[in-house]
Order: structure tokens, then sequence, then C-alpha cells
């Protein structure tokens, strides 16, 4: 839909709404695995190839047991539109495998993991398809999968895979740079619309490792964040919290909500508080047509993939809520995986203030370029990320003559 009202307004025809949707490759393998009591288990397991008019494809493998096709193909095609806004010479792909993580031992885990790369081993490589983690995966299981593939193609080949072990050629900063890149938005639009940090509130939905990097920052920046949660409750204070203290305390009790200090909110009441900023950075469509009217901050960062429903997001141009679209919001991850090949391809292992500045550099190029689109052509800043994202991709297939 979102792909849609953006060709509409940007005067492209429709029929290239197939050629922009429609995957270039689709994969669906059956993998299996021996379980550790000796029974023997088949799995689905599947690779979108989206788009490849940039670059490489490139996307995360989840492990999950509501993986389907239609979700792998849509996320696919949602990281062309990433890789493309963020300026990265990238495509997009992702990959799954159909199976309940949780359920599996490690070992189990890593016969999984190079169970996958034996499947798409001629499919995958650092000049055609780059995977990564995604959910249930890590840097763990990016070592076995490299590994595998190394064994089978016979070479030292690390930027296959990014999200790696630092030990293994991963890039420091990588596991913070999605909620660092969240914190390196912020500060953009502070400048933008003058917000003083000491007087700006801020509440984060879902303290995870992006939720709580980003608060992380905030802080050391001098926001304020005034509320926290995870998926058992929350935790408002009006003084301001301390991300790293809440998050010692989540360690010990298993949740936010637990706090000594404060009062217990639920993830309803936290999306509503009367704060400058909302940070939804867990699940997707957590603010919808039911509850857009009774959200009360004026800057909405989306670090999670897809918060906001189209109809939530209707309700708040109405409002004039100014949202920060997850392409670009949380494009530090995928912008940090890109570094990662790089220092991979040249030999190169760059200190985390470099990274830090390239990644800052990246979330700001994206930042300006959507700015300079949504106030040139009266446009949101969510269609104005999908209208230079599909701008770029559709002058890379008509510069190659697929179009």
């Amino acid at each position: 839909k979102q792909v849609k009202s953006a060709l509409r307004l940007m005067g492209l025809e429709e029929d290239l709404l197939e050629a922009l949707t429609r995957p270039a490759n689709f994969l669906e393998k059956e993998i299996e695995i021996a379980l550790d009591s000796g029974e023997k288990k088949k799995f689905k397991a599947f690779r979108s190839q989206h788009n490849n008019a940039l670059g490489p494809f490139k996307g995360g493998i989840r492990f999950h047991e509501e993986v389907t096709e239609d979700e792998v193909k849509a996320l696919g095609m949602w990281m062309t539109w990433k890789t493309s806004v963020m300026g990265l010479p990238y495509g997009g792909a992702k990959g799954g495998v159909k199976v309940e993580a949780k359920e599996l031992s490690e070992q189990e885990l890593k016969r999984l993991s190079k169970a996958y790369v034996r499947a798409f081993s001629e499919d995958i490589g650092q000049d055609t398809d780059i995977p990564a983690p995604d959910v249930n995966t890590n840097s763990l299981v990016m070592g076995w999968m490299l590994d595998e593939y190394e064994k089978i193609k016979g070479c030292s080949c690390p930027a296959t895979f990014t999200g790696k072990p630092i030990e293994l050629g991963g890039s420091e900063g990588r596991e913070q740079a999605t909620g660092q890149g969240g914190a390196y938005l912020l500060e953009a639009i502070a400048s933008k619309y003058n917000l003083t940090p000491s007087e700006t509130t801020i509440a984060v939905q879902g303290f995870g490792n992006v939720g709580h990097w980003f608060a992380k920052r905030a802080h050391e920046i001098g926001f304020k964040i005034v509320a926290v949660s995870d998926s058992k409750g929350g935790i408002y204070l009006d003084s301001s919290l301390d991300p790293d203290k809440v998050l010692a305390s989540k360690k010990q009790s298993g949740s936010v909500s637990d706090y000594p200090v404060g009062d217990k909110i639920n993830n309803k009441q936290i999306l509503e508080l009367n704060v400058d900023i909302l940070v939804p950075a867990a699940l997707d469509g957590v603010i919808t047509g039911n509850n857009a009217d009774s959200i009360k901050a004026k800057y909405v960062i989306e670090l999670a993939n897809g918060p906001i429903t189209t109809a939530a997001d209707d309700i708040f141009n109405d409002k004039a809520i100014i949202v920060l679209p997850d392409i670009v919001a949380n494009g530090g991850g995928v912008s940090v995986s890109y570094l990662e090949w790089i220092q991979n391809r040249t030999g190169e292992h760059w200190d985390l203030a470099e990274v830090n500045q390239k990644l800052k550099d990246y979330i700001m190029l994206a930042y300006n370029s959507i700015s300079e689109t949504s106030e040139s052509k009266s446009l949101s800043l969510r269609v104005a990320a999908y209208q230079v994202a599909i701008q770029r991709v559709v002058n890379a297939m008509k510069m190659r003559g697929r179009l």
C-alpha cells in the first residue's frame, strides 16, 4: 500500500508496481537435521531475493514458527527500500526457517544453521546475497553459518555474512547500531525543531537491545527518559530514569516494571503518556486507528518495524505529529552491516569511534534527503522516504535496461 501511494504521488505508472514488488528470485527448500534424540526432523526454509539493481541482495535470516512465504517476500522488499533510502550499495532480501527456535538445544540450532547454508550455498555470497541476523538468530548463528559456507566454498570469505562475532570479522558497534542510529536521528530532529534536551521528555516502548541502547544514548546526550517498558510492563518517573540502572534491575528481576523507583504503567499507558517524543521499539502494529487519537507526543521515532498502522498514520498526519519512519529510524543496523562488509573486503578493522562517525554520516544523509523531499513536496516523512528509496531503485533499473 505504501509503495502504491508513493508511486501515485511520484506520477509513475501503475504497471511499475509489479516490477517493483515481485521478488527477482524466491527460493524454498526443505532442510533436515538430526535432533539430539537421534530423530530426524524436516523444516521449511526460505530465501526471498527481492531486488539487486543497486547492489547485492542484503537481509536477515529469521528462525520462527510463524515464518511464511508472504512474510519473507514482504520483508525482502522492505529491505530493498531500507538499503536504498540509507544510501547503501545493496538490494533487499530476507530468509527464514519455520521452526520453534526456543524448543531447540544449542547443538540442534547449530545443525539447523549449517543445514540452511548447505541448502542455499549456491544462492548467497559476498557479491550476490549477504545474510545477517534477524529474529532468533544472532552473531553465534552467523559464525556457524560462515564456517559451513567457507567449508563448502573452500575460501576465507567473511564478507558473506554480517553481524558476526568480532573475532570472525564482525564490526565494532554492531550490537548497539540500531539504537545508536536512532539517537543520532534524535539529535537531528532536536536541532531542526529547536528542542532543548534537558526539557524534552521521551517514552520508550520496548527495552530490549534496541530500546536500551537508544535510551542510554539519549540519556547521555541529556534528554529526559521518563518511561520505558518491556513485554511485562513499564515504569514512569517524571524526573527521568537512568537506562543503565533500569537495565541492571531488569536483569535481576526479569522486567523493568519491578524498578524500585517511579510508577508502574502498562504497555497501553506508555503510548498515551504526555511526552514530547514517543519511541516504539518493540512490536509492529501497536499504534492503530483505535488509539492514535490518544497519542500526545509531538514526535514518534519508529525503532520497531511497522509499529504504526496506515489508519494511525492518517490520524497523525491530521494531528501534525511528526513520524520518523522505520526505514530510516532503524537503519543503523544495516548501515553498520555495510561497514562490517567493507572492513571484511579491505582487511581493515575500525575502532568504535570511526564506525560511529560513519554511521552518523549515513543516518544524517538519509534524514536530510527525506527531510528535503518532505518539505519540497509537502509530504509526510514516511511518504518522502518511500519516494526517495523507490526513485533510486527505479533509476538503477532503468539504467540497467530492466524497465
